[in-house]
């Protein structure tokens, strides 16, 4: 056999994968991937099989199905201020992911220094270095707020891109208005792009407002907004999102994107574009999880574990160390196998791992799921 070179030779299976089979083998509630156990709307299930019975069936335009483009750049404008065109500003993308992967893939060039804010989402690494760019870690302080000194100081003339994550996973914290005008003064300083992971934006809790990089022009000129149908709408299977940029950087996104997936499922676009008609679903997305929030960390309540700030997503943090010393891979492992909880540790998502003690649960369940989580949970000594 011929040597088969690997552009990714350290990386194995993801966490998500590890831990949802560990959960799988041992009956444990699965809190570690995050996805909802609990069913779409009918109303948008309905629509898709409408699509398909109206023929909606063929290959659609290449940047997706137009109704749709008009349905995002609409919404954008409604609640950022921001104009995209939809004929040349917003793509539909396989999925936040793939979103992610082709705008690294259009800005990034082999030897550029992409910054990353840690802890990080895990896919972003592997992208950038696909891409041919150096991912370079910056942690978040103690209170998982962003360490702005030190983005700063870690911006050297190869320094290509930024990556920005707001509402954070898996920290559960929000960018603030002030983040993203610092955020905004470095872009244009150092002439960075922008690579901004909102794929939570509508679950923001406690009346906070999510700060979108397309609400401040100095950001939106510079970045590319990745967002996700599948976590807005209870679908992650669908695997469908968009991109929203200005017209330069979306010509280079959909040269890429073109010989990539080339396009989305078209029935499920049709079906989309007619339930974004109704704002309502995306609209109640905050005070729907924050009540399961709420829920949860009442019930978590009753256990030694520290609930740290959740702000948004649908994501809590918390610190075990007043239970164990355990590092936290080996913790969230006896977790699953002997309290019958997965959870996903922390310190993976950083490129040198640190060890907090802490670990991330996943709340976007149903609530017999998470009172039965909450019971194992409570037996924690």
């Amino acid at each position: 056999m011929p040597h088969l070179p690997s552009k990714l030779p350290n990386a194995g299976n993801t966490i998500f994968s590890v831990m949802s089979t560990l959960a799988a083998q041992h009956g444990a509630v699965n809190l570690g991937q995050g996805f909802p156990d609990f069913g779409a709307d009918p109303v948008l299930l309905q629509a898709v099989t409408e699509a398909m019975a109206a023929g909606h069936n063929q290959y659609p335009p290449m940047p997706g199905v137009p109704a749709l483009r008009q349905a995002i750049a609409s919404k954008l404008l409604a609640l950022y201020g921001q104009a995209y065109d939809p004929d040349t500003d917003i793509t539909v993308t396989a999925g936040g992911t793939q979103g992610l992967a082709t705008a690294f893939q259009a800005c990034v060039g082999a030897g550029d220094e992409v910054i990353v804010i840690e802890p990080a989402y895990d896919s972003y690494d592997p992208a950038i270095r696909m891409a041919g760019g150096v991912p370079v870690g910056v942690p978040m302080t103690g209170d998982y707020r962003i360490d702005w000194d030190a983005v700063q100081a870690a911006i050297t003339p190869r320094t290509r891109a930024l990556v920005l994550n707001t509402p954070h996973n898996p920290s559960g914290r929000i960018a603030t208005r002030e983040d993203l005008l610092t955020l905004q003064a470095l872009a244009e300083h150092h002439d960075l792009f922008v690579v901004s992971d909102e794929v939570y934006e509508h679950m923001v809790f406690d009346g906070a407002t999510h700060h979108s990089v397309a609400a401040f022009p100095g950001l939106a000129a510079r970045s590319f907004l990745v967002s996700s149908f599948g976590k807005t709408f209870h679908v992650t299977g669908w695997k469908v999102g968009f991109v929203a940029a200005p017209p330069a950087l979306s010509a280079a996104f959909r040269r890429l994107h073109q010989y990539t997936v080339f396009t989305v499922h078209t029935p499920t676009q049709h079906a989309l574009a007619a339930y974004l008609a109704n704002p309502s679903p995306w609209q109640g997305l905050s005070a729907f999880y924050q009540a399961k929030r709420d829920a949860f960390r009442a019930a978590l309540a009753a256990t030694p574990l520290q609930l740290l700030p959740c702000e948004g997503t649908y994501f809590q943090t918390v610190d075990y160390s007043a239970i164990s010393a355990l590092p936290e891979a080996e913790f969230a492992r006896v977790l699953t196998t002997e309290v019958g909880v997965a959870a996903i540790p922390l310190s993976v998502f950083y490129q040198r791992p640190q060890e907090r003690q802490h670990v991330r649960f996943c709340f976007a369940k149903k609530p017999e799921t998470l009172a039965l989580a909450a019971e194992r949970l409570a037996k924690l000594a």
